[in-house]
């Protein structure tokens, strides 16, 4: 999960690492596994995680948030269980790997009591994962071929991270003493995101600990990961030594200092490397929900982006062999990058659109509606859509009936004057092929009531 880190910009550690290529051996294949860098299938064949992450523990009811998953293009799912230190305990862990299975997904199961241990004093510690998932062994052996275990979710925070090799090292030799032949995953530490280099510094140390070959490292992406080059220049250190890595977690750029996402996913497209986004709904920041509620057929923007995007989950996911998959789940699809969606603090409150006429040849449509409301403030929504002919650029003019003020823009420019609001685009989503549609957004303020602005819409 998204943390905020106490710390930033130590000196990097030059430790020493070994680059021998990291290979299982042939004859110890069970279920998923380790070849190489990638993850492959018990036949051999790559697999590469396309998916999200939803927050099982907390939301327990929401049973049907496997199958929505699967219809919008994963292929991945991964599961936040309690261990009961500080959560559950997850003792529905049967049931869980069957909802997986049901809807064709592979499942990755994490302990989340393990977050920021050393930093967080409610937090579990490593050895106490292992030993909740010695208590859900009978649930676990003979799913090989379907479950990852992630160990410990963000293990480790920011004080001492330099503890996490020998835990991790421990955590890794007690499930295989234990009898787990499951692909294991490890978190970096600093609350996941290894911005102290330790998980990179040591991962032939943690490779090397497990006696069947079978870990894969597990990168968080958030606020560290702000620009393209301190993305690149990670990836490309695990890829150069031959380093099993997956991203286990990454959320959005909702602003300036976020993560850079684009780059998340044109690199993890480019080099076949999985991803798992932060994630599906319920969140207590709602900027990084995917869904409103839970809900698949309201994606927020962040929830547009991961599914429909430019190298999003149905352009790029292949459902595994295990299930008959090795086809792209559907077509991709055209889209514009997102910038942000402001929480919503209250139960959405829907309106009915408003909508401009129909567009002649070049010309272009906007439909309005309130995606919530709350005393004083309120949050719009507007679709742009081409007309028959390609446009190259869209102003959208709002005029307010009610005195309604905006207040903050995403996906556009938006400038102010008495009741009237302008939104033009802006670079990365002003050029709309015929029919095609983007959307932008506002948070707005009113006073009395909230009626529906007058829209217009010109293109260039």
């Amino acid at each position: 999960m998204r943390r905020q880190l106490a710390v930033f910009g130590v000196a990097v550690l030059a430790a020493a690492a070994s680059v021998l290529m990291f290979v299982r051996p042939a004859d110890a294949a069970v279920g998923l596994h380790i070849s190489g860098t990638n993850i492959v299938e018990a036949n051999g064949q790559r697999f590469v995680m396309r998916g999200v992450n939803h927050p099982h523990v907390w939301f327990t009811g929401q049973t049907r948030a496997f199958a929505d998953i699967k219809a919008l293009g994963a292929n991945t799912v991964r599961v936040v269980l309690g261990s009961g230190k500080r959560w559950g305990p997850s003792t529905d862990v049967a049931q869980v790997i069957a909802l997986c299975k049901q809807n064709r997904l592979i499942c990755v199961l994490e302990v989340h009591d393990t977050t920021g241990y050393g930093e967080e004093g409610a937090a579990a510690s490593l050895d106490e994962a292992v030993t909740y998932w010695i208590s859900q062994k009978s649930a676990l052996v003979g799913q090989e071929n379907h479950v990852v275990i992630n160990i410990g979710n963000e293990p480790i925070g920011n004080q001492n991270a330099g503890q996490w090799t020998a835990a991790t090292t421990a955590a890794i030799q007690r499930m295989r003493t234990n009898g787990f032949e499951h692909l294991l995953m490890v978190d970096g530490p600093n609350w996941g995101q290894d911005w102290q280099y330790v998980m990179r510094d040591n991962a032939q140390t943690i490779l090397n600990a497990d006696s069947q070959r079978n870990t894969v490292l597990s990168i968080h992406m958030y606020a560290v990961f702000n620009t393209a080059a301190s993305i690149v220049d990670y990836l490309n250190r695990f890829q150069a030594n031959g380093w099993p890595l997956v991203i286990g977690e990454f959320g959005w750029r909702f602003n300036s200092g976020e993560v850079d996402h684009d780059t998340i996913l044109a690199e993890a497209n480019a080099r076949g490397l999985g991803y798992l986004a932060w994630s599906w709904s319920g969140n207590t920041d709602p900027i990084l929900d995917m869904t409103v509620n839970f809900d698949p057929n309201q994606l927020t923007t962040w929830g547009q982006r991961i599914f429909n995007g430019a190298n999003g989950i149905k352009a790029t996911a292949r459902e595994a062999t295990i299930y008959g998959g090795g086809t792209p789940t559907s077509s991709p699809p055209v889209t514009t990058p997102p910038v942000t969606t402001p929480p919503v603090t209250t139960p959405p409150v829907t309106t009915p659109p408003v909508t401009t006429p129909p567009p002649s040849s070049g010309a272009c449509t906007a439909a309005y509606s309130v995606l919530g409301q709350w005393p004083g403030g309120f949050q719009g929504d507007v679709r742009v859509t081409a007309g028959s002919a390609a446009i190259r650029g869209w102003t959208v003019t709002l005029t307010f009936p009610s005195g309604q003020t905006v207040n903050q823009a995403w996906n556009a420019t938006v400038t102010s004057s008495g009741a009237t609001a302008t939104a033009r685009n802006v670079s990365y989503n002003g050029s709309l092929g015929a029919g095609a549609s983007t959307t932008f957004g506002f948070i707005g303020s009113w006073n009395g009531t909230n009626g529906a602005p007058t829209l217009s819409c010109s293109a260039t």
